[in-house]
């Protein structure tokens, strides 16, 4: 099979525990890109958020965010799909994650917004350790119920707790009342989205409009929110520090985010 996409999670996948991009990974997809085949960043994190992995990677692709929210191309600053929340959705959302223990952010039009400074955190020593001009736009709100009043497009809840008996309740109490989408993007997180959103679902739209098939994609991913592009694509891959039930349903595993597997697996199938 020859492939023409490779489409790549960044967060335990692309990116190592220090979040940053292997350079064997680096020099394989430079590599790849340079033979014509188109690489996109698929992930559940803001397009806010992959300013300097997007840069490193000298990308001229959409990137698909927020679990396939919404597609954003870099070059033009400019939404190319999207379906977000509504704000009775958001609203409602909010009804049950506020009074709990579960931290919460809400992903918004160009920001990534919270209450309470703890919640972000780790976030923004990541920001800070950044040149300025990568940082990401992380704005502090008094309450979130007032800024929906003053937003365009709510992206995504990233909600996250260490009682995850907890976490599962609600976000399920959330998927079933509300009728959302509630993925685990990491053994602590869910991300809260309009249903329907998922990075295969993306993915797939931006392939066949380029006149290609999910056949000749090679996705890389780690958790269950990559489920759905590892599944479709026609050559799924799982890291090796994934989750178990992800591995068992991709096409290969290979090795964990702290050794090039991704540029192994690129320079087998594609270069």
């Amino acid at each position: 099979m020859s492939y023409r996409v490779i489409a790549l999670d960044l967060d335990g996948t692309l990116l190592d525990p220090q979040k940053r991009i292997l350079p064997e990974s680096l020099a394989a997809l430079n590599e790849a890109r340079q033979s014509g085949i188109k690489i996109l960043i698929v992930t559940g994190r803001h397009h806010v958020a992959i300013h300097p992995f997007y840069q490193a990677l000298q990308l001229d692709t959409p990137a698909i965010c927020c679990n396939g929210t919404y597609s954003y191309d870099y070059p033009a600053k400019r939404i190319l799909a999207s379906d977000p929340l509504s704000i009775q959705e958001a609203m409602q959302t909010l009804s049950y994650l506020q009074g709990t223990e579960i931290e919460h952010l809400m992903y918004v039009d160009n920001a990534i917004l919270y209450e309470f400074q703890h919640t972000v955190a780790r976030t923004l020593a990541w920001s800070d350790s950044l040149p300025e001009h990568q940082r990401p736009n992380i704005r502090q709100v008094s309450h979130f119920q007032d800024a929906l009043q003053e937003v365009s497009a709510i992206w995504k809840f990233a909600t996250s707790s260490s009682n995850l008996g907890k976490l599962r309740e609600i976000s399920e109490q959330i998927a079933e009342n509300v009728g959302l989408e509630c993925e685990w993007s990491w053994f602590d997180q869910v991300d809260i989205t309009k249903k329907g959103n998922n990075k295969g679902m993306r993915l797939q739209q931006w392939v066949e409009s380029q006149g290609m098939s999910m056949k000749e994609v090679i996705a890389f991913g780690d958790n269950y929110n990559d489920l759905s592009m590892l599944e479709t694509a026609g050559l799924g891959v799982a890291m090796g520090n994934g989750v178990d039930a992800v591995k068992e349903r991709a096409d290969i595993v290979t090795r964990d985010n702290t050794h090039p597997g991704i540029a192994e697996v690129i320079r087998k199938y594609v270069l």
